[in-house]
This record gives C-alpha cells, sequence and structure tokens, in this order.
C-alpha cells in the first residue's frame, strides 16, 4: 500500500514539476514578446499563479526585510493570503479521511460556507455533539506534497543558480530557501499549531494570567490536517466604539495584552509572531482573545539579553543603546561605528513618530506603515554590516503594531514608562522560567 502511495506522490510531484515549467514558459515567453513590468512585481504576479507554495513564499518575503531588498519586501504585501474557496464536499472528505469517523458522531453541524479561506486551509463553523461552538481550521488537499515538491524545486534551482552566479548578492540564496521550508512545513503540522496554542494556554495558567485566553483545542476532533479550536466571540483590538461595550476600561486592557505578550517573550518556548489586529481580540466578557498560532518567533538564547535591551532602549529614545544591541543581535563580522549608527537610527525612529490614527484603523495601510519602519531600521543595519536573524524582524514587527494600537487606543500612554505595563520583568537574567 505504501508502495503505491509512494508512487502516486512522484507522479503528483511530476506533474507539479511540469505545471511549474509550464508557467515560467508562458511568463518567459510574454517577457520576450514586450510585456516587460518591473522585476519585483513580474515575480510576485508569476507567483500568484504559481499557487500556493509561492502565495506563501511571497508573504515570506513580504514579513522578512532582513533577508530580501526593500522593493521585493514592498511588492509582496500585495501577495494576499486569500484564495477561493474549495467546495465543502472536498473539504468533508478531508475531515472523514483525517478523523477517520463518521462526522456526525463529533459535529451536530458544520457550515458548509468558510469564515475564512486561504492558501493552505479554510475555516469553518461548527458545533460538537454538546452543542459547543467551534471553529475547524481543514487543510486544503494535496498542499503538503505540492509544498515539497515546489520548495524541492526551488533549492535545487538556488543551488544552480549560486554556482552559475557566485557573486550574487544572496550567496546563500540555498540557506534562504532551506528556512523557508522549515517554516511552512511548520504551518501544515497542525499537530505544531496545537502545541503553540497549548503552550500558551499553559503560560496563562502558571502566571495566573485571567486577562487573556486562546483557544482550547479538541484533540479528539483534531489532526495533522484538521484543527478543532473553541470559537471565540469579539470584535479586533482596533474597533475602539465596540471594545467600549465590552469594557469600561480600553486602555486597560491594551495594557493587558502589552503585559501578556511581554510575559510571554520570557516565559513561553515561542511568541506570537503575528499579531496585526484580526489576530488580537476582544471578546464579549472583556478578555483578551489571541487567535491563529499558525506563525510563532524563537529568540535564540546566545540573543536574549541584547534583544531585551534593544526594546528596552526604545523607551527613552537611547539610540547609543539601540546600536550596541543591534551590533550583536545581527552578529556582524565587520567592526559597527556605534556612534554613527546610532545618529542614523534616531534619523529614521524620529521620523515615525507622527502617526496618521486612520492608518492604525486601516490594517493595510497601519502594515504598510509598520513595514516601511523596519525596512528603514534593516537598511541602516545593513550599511553598517549587520544582518537581522528573521526572530527579530518578526518581534520587532510585533512591538510596532502595539505601537500603533497606543497610538490610537491610549495615545497619552507611553510604552515603557506606563508603570502599568510590566516591561522591566523582562530584563531579568531568567529567561523561559517556565522551562
Amino acid at each position: 500500500m505504501n508502495h503505491y502511495a509512494n508512487w502516486g506522490n512522484a507522479l503528483k510531484g511530476l506533474f507539479r514539476i511540469g505545471q511549474t515549467t509550464s508557467v515560467l514558459a508562458s511568463v518567459g515567453f510574454s517577457w520576450a514578446t514586450g510585456d516587460r513590468p518591473p522585476i519585483p512585481r513580474l515575480l510576485r504576479q508569476t507567483f500568484e499563479r504559481l499557487g500556493a507554495t509561492y502565495v506563501k513564499l511571497g508573504q515570506f518575503i513580504a514579513s522578512s526585510p532582513s533577508l530580501f531588498p526593500a522593493e521585493y519586501v514592498n511588492e509582496f504585501q500585495y501577495c494576499l493570503d486569500k484564495t477561493e474557496p474549495l467546495p465543502f464536499a472536498i473539504m468533508k472528505a478531508v475531515l472523514e479521511s483525517e478523523l477517520k469517523q463518521p462526522l456526525s458522531e463529533i459535529f451536530s453541524e458544520i457550515d458548509e460556507i468558510p469564515l475564512a479561506s486561504a492558501s493552505i486551509a479554510q475555516v469553518h463553523a461548527a458545533k460538537l455533539l454538546n452543542g459547543e461552538p467551534v471553529v475547524i481550521k481543514i487543510q486544503k488537499p494535496g498542499v503538503e506534497n505540492t509544498l515539497l515538491t515546489d520548495l524541492n524545486f526551488l533549492y535545487v534551482a538556488a543551488l544552480l543558480l549560486e554556482r552559475a552566479l557566485p557573486k550574487l548578492k544572496f550567496a546563500s540564496l540555498s540557506g534562504i530557501v532551506s528556512e523557508i521550508q522549515a517554516c511552512m512545513m511548520e504551518e501544515v503540522d497542525f499537530y505544531k499549531e496545537a502545541r503553540n496554542l497549548e503552550q500558551f494556554r499553559e503560560f496563562l495558567r502558571k502566571t495566573g494570567n485571567t486577562q487573556a485566553t486562546a483557544p482550547r483545542v479538541f484533540p479528539e476532533a483534531s489532526s495533522l490536517r484538521v484543527l478543532t479550536m473553541e470559537r471565540f466571540y469579539g470584535v479586533p483590538l482596533t474597533d475602539l466604539d465596540t471594545i467600549r461595550k465590552y469594557t469600561r476600561d480600553p486602555a486597560g486592557t491594551l495594557v493587558a495584552a502589552l503585559n501578556t505578550w511581554f510575559s510571554s517573550l520570557m516565559l513561553c518556548e515561542s511568541f506570537h509572531a503575528d499579531l496585526h489586529a484580526g489576530n488580537l481580540m476582544v471578546l464579549t466578557d472583556g478578555r483578551l482573545g489571541f487567535i491563529d498560532f499558525g506563525i510563532v518567533g524563537r529568540i535564540a538564547p546566545e540573543t536574549w539579553s541584547s534583544t531585551m535591551a534593544f526594546i528596552e532602549s526604545l523607551s527613552d529614545g537611547d539610540f547609543r543603546k539601540m546600536a550596541e544591541s543591534m551590533a550583536v543581535i545581527g552578529m556582524t563580522k565587520r567592526k559597527v561605528d556605534q556612534d554613527l549608527l546610532a545618529k542614523d537610527l534616531e534619523a529614521i525612529y524620529g521620523a515615525a513618530t507622527q502617526v496618521d490614527p486612520e492608518q492604525v484603523i486601516n490594517a493595510l495601510a497601519n502594515d504598510n506603515e509598520i513595514n516601511k519602519l523596519m525596512l528603514d531600521i534593516v537598511a541602516v543595519g545593513e550599511r553598517h554590516g549587520i544582518r537581522f536573524p528573521r526572530a527579530f524582524a518578526l518581534l520587532l514587527k510585533q512591538i510596532l503594531y502595539f505601537d500603533r494600537y497606543i497610538r490610537i487606543l491610549a495615545p497619552d500612554m507611553n510604552l515603557f514608562d506606563d508603570e502599568r505595563i510590566e516591561f522591566m520583568a523582562l530584563t531579568g537574567d531568567n529567561p523561559r522560567l517556565l522551562h
């Protein structure tokens, strides 16, 4: 049986390589006949035609200013992870295959119209037999095999390109592809996402945090490709008018979000690395709901103290301290002129203090503004020989998200000087205290 399955996967892989080659040939023909948009746009449009793997790759590029040039990072902001949903009959077959029992023995009802559809999975509302509302994240069929085929194809292409062009700016292109592969394969392993959720919930339990929560996972209704979770009802963190109906203290809710996330940096194995407003909810009972743990970050122990020093330096505009910590985090091989780096940082960060409230409410504009500031900081680092690990860029982006939330929800609050924010707890010498 396994023998036939392996042959089937091999044939699917060959078919996928044929599809990829066909699209690339079509793009090449268009280019040769005069249709020549800017390279970043051409690449983004080609990725969208190539499907799920390349859409995810586009998102990786968009969120990795430490790895890719600014013009590519900016262009791939348009590579949105929204796709047309598959018919429920197809997703139902995945559910039945994964859960290995009749759905009527697990769910009393499933809404056939999805709440959301992305390149890897789509989400359906449902109810368990006891009537409890849940959401089911169902992986689209064939995604894992397609990812493996596409990413192996890209890895071989990267190796060939490195050998053909040894002076290429990104000499470690194959290394970047390997990192992308590791990240993407984590996203298709729903057991890992379930563990991320459980680790966060355990962190909340051990710290006695009752102001925040994350969805409970139902293992009996989950598998490698199906994740059934508690359904949350609420609004995004930026919906101030509705939040006021759920709590009398929106600023206090924001403080709770900050304290929870900052604490998780030190006390949880990983941190939530995609805290746009849609993933940080205020629930109808006033609690905070952290959702979607498919993308998490992990801080390397050797850069922990410097990462915390960098965050702390943002509190009072200590750009010299920021420069010192950047040099360690980036693990530069050449001597950094920290005084000059500090001056460059002060110039770009000072220009970012003026924020249009409308941009904070508008998710796309807010994301673009945050990415611009990240690109500026990364570009300054590169000019001084510093290249940051991706985890640092993910962490920085979440801090910038919070900075924007503060400016619209509590404009008088100082992120690091407000005595309600328990930031200083992070500067101790015992990271990962729960492990």
